[in-house]
């Protein structure tokens, strides 16, 4: 790694630093991290000779022996700062032969959220349980994996009552987790960190406020801080919802347009486009005025970015990791993309004498909201 940066991996059933001869065998490091739509993945790759013992532990670690989890940690330490940038767990390995008997061992996996997807649940009562806390009892059973929860009662979080209806899982902990996430507008994710070993489980709504992060610049010389940068503007993606409240004397489904924009999920753009669809949510007539208004919101915040933005960037010369999930300043993109950003996801790919980032970006309009951005 380049002078500054430095890669710790942690392997093991309890994760601990890797002995020196894995470390030095590590060739390539590869992480995805999203805003909640997919689990965070990671790819290492070694290279091997023949007859070295750590081919066996990939191979039995990877599934087909006795070795039952094979946790995987990688911690980035730029400073005086490390920041944990996975912990999950190995799920797939593979070997490929190469010249002189060296292989290569790649070995695939993803965040802790693959433990909990392995049993079906489907049928386990819920009774008198709102859904965060339903939350809350499917994420505790993580904890001795250092999962710790931070759960957010959702806008209609009332317990329904035993004698009406007893809430059932329908899958897995994360598929249940997945789907309540969505039926209130909610996300759900796993943060690794602060610390190795631990991870953050956040079932809440998507965070669009906070201190950005420091602008990417693009076209301003030696204030250069990323290697590509582009834009799209994309007004079909924006589309309004409308809810159906049901008056309760004549049972006539009243329209309600819903809007995007929420204290939670403020505008980033200072000009959205109107939106080309109105899209009739004619399902929710049947639900109450509160859960009505729920999926409306949640419809609403699943489809008002209209302005997409992807690139690449050298940590090295940004001078820190740049993370998914919070905000980012743009600046020399011109006047119509400048401001400020979400981070809908980062990929780390990192090599020896070099760490890169490509990152997607995504708001809900046009012309920035603020006057300039931190840098």
């Amino acid at each position: 790694m380049d002078q500054g940066i430095q890669l710790t991996l942690y392997v093991g059933p309890v994760p601990i630093p890797a002995p020196r001869a894995l470390v030095e065998a590590l060739v390539s490091a590869r992480v995805e991290s999203g805003a909640g739509d997919a689990p965070s993945g990671f790819e290492l790759v070694f290279e091997l000779p023949p007859r070295s013992p750590l081919r066996t532990l990939f191979l039995v670690s990877g599934g087909t022996g006795g070795v039952p989890l094979m946790r995987v940690g990688l911690v980035v330490t730029m400073g005086a700062r490390a920041e944990t940038i996975i912990d999950g767990i190995a799920t797939d390995v593979a070997m490929t032969p190469g010249a002189g008997g060296v292989g290569r061992v790649t070995v695939r996996g993803k965040d802790l959220s693959a433990l909990m997807d392995l049993i079906e649940l489907d049928g386990l009562p819920y009774p008198a349980m709102p859904p965060s806390v339903r939350a809350l009892l499917m994420l505790a059973k993580y904890a001795a994996l250092g999962v710790v929860p931070l759960v957010v009662p959702g806008i209609v979080d009332a317990p329904p009552l035993p004698t009406e209806r007893i809430p059932q899982q329908r899958g897995s902990d994360y598929a249940y987790l997945k789907l309540l996430a969505q039926q209130a507008g909610y996300v759900f994710y796993l943060e690794p960190g602060p610390l190795p070993g631990t991870s953050k489980a956040y079932w809440g709504p998507e965070l669009r406020v906070g201190i950005p992060q420091p602008a990417l610049t693009a076209s301003m010389d030696a204030k250069t801080n990323v290697e590509d940068l582009s834009f799209e503007f994309d007004r079909e993606a924006k589309r309004i919802p409308i809810v159906y409240f049901q008056e309760p004397f004549s049972k006539t489904g009243i329209p309600v347009p819903i809007p995007d924009v929420t204290p939670l999920n403020p505008p980033l753009g200072a000009l959205p486009p109107l939106p080309p669809k109105i899209e009739k949510l004619a399902d929710t007539a049947h639900l109450g005025v509160a859960e009505a208004l729920m999926r409306g919101i949640a419809y609403a915040g699943q489809h008002s970015d209209c302005v997409s933005g992807n690139g690449r960037l050298d940590v090295q010369r940004y001078g820190r990791l740049l993370k998914s999930r919070r905000l980012v300043g743009v600046r020399g993109a011109g006047l119509p993309y400048d401001g400020l950003y979400y981070v809908k996801r980062v990929t780390h790919e990192i090599e020896r004498g070099s760490y890169k980032q490509s990152f997607a970006l995504a708001r809900n309009g046009l012309l920035p909201t603020v006057p300039a951005v931190p840098v």
